[in-house]
């Protein structure tokens, strides 16, 4: 017989809903998920965002998630972007502009300060070639994610 674990001993936590949400604060951090939504679909995404107080660490814990990264001070120059393996620390740092996209079945496991708000996170907006760059490497992530399932189906 099993015996239950009382809350004020273990927390089991999760984010089953689209989207972010926080689901641990404590002290200085803040442990969120991030699950597949509609508004970061490539099309959709219209702005980079960057904490100038903090890094971000991103873990895949399952799905897809294509992690874009922008150079730029004031505002953002150019798009890089990083397939996210499962598992691995994805560790942007202070004031990098970032977003991703993920597959409808993704979760993304978020580290973060907790005093991380909007008032120390600006966003920057894309211009048309910006979101056509994103568009053009979403297309290759896409591509590499049919040719794995060719090749493992």
């Amino acid at each position: 017989m099993r015996s239950v674990i009382s809350d004020k001993l273990l927390e089991v936590l999760d984010h089953t809903k689209e989207g972010y949400s926080p689901v641990v604060d404590f002290a200085a951090w803040r442990v969120a998920l991030l699950n597949y939504s509609k508004d970061l679909l490539p099309e959709n995404i219209t702005a980079m965002q960057r904490h100038n107080e903090t890094d971000e660490v991103f873990v895949l814990l399952r799905g897809r998630c294509m992690l874009f990264i922008g150079e730029g001070d004031k505002k953002v120059t150019d798009i890089f972007a990083e397939n996210m393996k499962p598992f691995k620390i994805y560790n942007v740092k202070k004031s990098v502009w970032h977003t991703h996209t993920l597959s409808t079945d993704a979760k993304v496991l978020i580290v973060e300060n907790r005093n991380t708000t909007l008032d120390n996170s600006p966003f920057s907006s894309l211009t048309d070639s910006q979101k056509a760059k994103i568009a053009e490497l979403t297309a290759e992530f896409r591509d590499e994610a049919a040719k794995s399932k060719n090749k493992s189906g």
